[in-house]
């Protein structure tokens, strides 16, 4: 069986690859004077959006394997930009919040993220932005927005 490929141009897996660094590297540009990690940033992003929560659920929110979310909680604690409890009602889960120091960095942040988020909505056009989140979703098996 000779089953032919798609030309690596046509290539779903390297399209998104390729899309992947188009994205981030401007918010790597941003990144870079906070001394946090691209990753550290979504955890930051997720718990100042969404508030406290349990190591589960941010690992999946912020698209993170559960050891790295770990290792890369342990940083960000010692860092002062979260904090680690155990949840009253099960002594087992672990919760995570933001804390000021980190909604600080998320504050200092929020324009030029909001603008680079503008420069893609310029790119692409208003609807196409929208539709290629939505396509993307269609994607993500733990798309719950």
């Amino acid at each position: 069986m000779n089953t032919k490929l798609p030309s690596t141009s046509r290539s779903l897996p390297i399209a998104l690859i390729r899309a992947r660094e188009g994205v981030m590297s401007p918010i790597r540009v941003m990144l870079a004077e906070t001394g946090i990690t691209e990753q550290q940033w979504r955890v930051l992003r997720v718990l100042a959006e969404r508030g406290s929560m349990d190591t589960k659920t941010l690992a999946n929110r912020s698209s993170l394997l559960f050891p790295s979310l770990t290792r890369i909680a342990a940083t960000m604690r010692d860092k002062g930009l979260i904090t680690q409890t155990r949840d009253d009602a099960d002594r087992r889960r672990q919760m995570l919040a933001i804390t000021p120091a980190g909604q600080k960095i998320i504050d200092d942040h929020s324009a030029s993220s909001a603008q680079i988020v503008a420069n893609f909505r310029t790119t692409l056009g208003n609807e196409n932005y929208e539709t290629l989140l939505d396509l993307l979703a269609l994607l993500d098996p733990g798309s719950r927005d």
